[in-house]
């Protein structure tokens, strides 16, 4: 059963996540993305929007302000009700408010302050009648955002999972009461979601759909259901999708009437942890050694290819090598991995353990008559395949993409 200290360790010594300014003693509840967990993040990211907003016809995109007026969090009740509640010294418990506050302006008077944003729906809301206005979109309709989100927690636990600074993908969908049944759109968001997530990769058996209880309720939902995610601590939510009726339609623009809200709202962190933890996997070999293994979904993996000579010090193959990677590279598929450590076999086990699903290996054979062996993370078959060109093209990626059946 794998850990979560697997995890962090993983994450740490491969270049995924970092701890913030870990150099001056690290910044708790702050975390930084290296090398390969910037590659992973993205790559979700962009499928996300690639599913939601390019293979439908109904979605809009928006990347609004970090940085939010004051008005606009008094309005959407987040000043009075975007609260915990904390004891010290033994006293009665009071209210914190969670939201960072930041000075706005040259001076310092501390009357005049803005926000960092505790969710990115606000700005959706704020720039609805914009959207509309230039897109000429008639409901039903959707705008998307993908962005950082700043809550101050009394309490931050689990590495990635509850942080500080964190990164939402988020819809809000709106509606005409008239068009639309409540618990019809509910559920085919609910629905749409965790058929998503499962084909990032995640395991059926480790997800479910939890409905949150009435004293659960965000102040501005009347309903959420939370997509769950079996982490090695236990199941935490990845993705809520909350029906906002027209709370906050209301609260901006009070003139407005009939039109009502669904919110599908997913962490990014919290979507890479899942993803690491579900890819995660320890495997004996037939030598008696263990190999780790990050089983990811092709189009999710930080590295699509490593390029690697047999040998390091034979100018003709590690020439070619570099000709197949720069081929390669220029293709646009993704970040591909030039590898020259001179051992093939701690180059498989390192690709192996970032989930790189290829490999491609150039030997004394491929200087003859241009071949090389392709091999597979998953089921580590290895192939022989030769360009007949020596041009490592698309043909040449689809090629393996189809014997591997990926």
């Amino acid at each position: 059963m794998k850990t979560m200290e697997e995890i962090i360790s993983l994450c740490k010594r491969r270049g995924f996540i970092f701890q913030s300014a870990d150099i001056y003693g690290g910044l708790q509840g702050v975390y930084d993305y290296g090398p390969l967990g910037i590659e992973l993040k993205n790559n979700l990211k962009a499928a996300w929007w690639k599913d939601m907003v390019y293979k439908r016809n109904d979605i809009e995109g928006l990347d609004s302000s970090i940085i939010t007026h004051r008005e606009v969090l008094r309005k959407s009740g987040h000043e009075e009700n975007f609260v915990d509640f904390i004891t010290e010294n033994n006293e009665s418990p009071k209210k914190f408010n969670a939201m960072f506050k930041t000075n706005f302006g040259p001076t310092s008077t501390g009357e005049e302050y803005a926000y960092l944003r505790p969710e990115t729906a606000q700005g959706i809301f704020t720039n609805l009648q914009n959207v509309l206005n230039c897109t000429n979109r008639k409901l039903p309709f959707g705008i998307a955002q993908i962005g950082k989100a700043f809550r101050n927690e009394i309490t931050t636990k689990r590495f990635i999972f509850r942080t500080r600074e964190f990164e939402q993908m988020e819809i809000e969908y709106f509606y005409s009461d008239e068009q639309l049944n409540h618990e019809e759109i509910h559920k085919e968001w609910v629905d749409r979601r965790f058929e998503w997530w499962k084909e990032q990769g995640l395991r059926v058996c480790r997800l479910i759909k939890a409905e949150a209880n009435p004293d659960e309720l965000a102040h501005y939902s009347f309903k959420t259901t939370d997509i769950m995610y079996e982490f090695p601590f236990g199941f935490g939510e990845i993705e809520g999708i909350a029906s906002r009726g027209d709370f906050d339609i209301k609260n901006h623009n009070p003139s407005a009437s009939g039109i009502s809200v669904v919110e599908p709202s997913a962490g990014v962190d919290r979507g890479v942890l899942a993803l690491l933890c579900d890819a995660y996997n320890k495997e004996k070999l037939e030598n008696g050694s263990e190999r780790v293994i990050l089983k990811l979904k092709y189009e999710l993996a930080p590295i699509k290819i490593a390029v690697i000579p047999l040998v390091k010090n034979d100018e003709n193959i590690v020439s070619m090598t570099k000709v197949i990677f720069d081929e390669l590279t220029s293709l646009g598929i993704g970040r591909i991995r030039y590898e020259d450590t001179g051992n093939i076999g701690k180059a498989y086990r390192r690709n192996d353990e970032i989930g790189t699903p290829f490999c491609i290996t150039v030997d004394h054979q491929s200087i003859q008559d241009g071949s090389v062996t392709v091999r597979e993370r998953d089921s580590m078959e290895q192939i022989r395949l030769s360009t007949y060109g020596n041009m490592y093209d698309r043909k040449f990626v689809n090629h393996i993409m189809q014997h591997f059946s990926i």
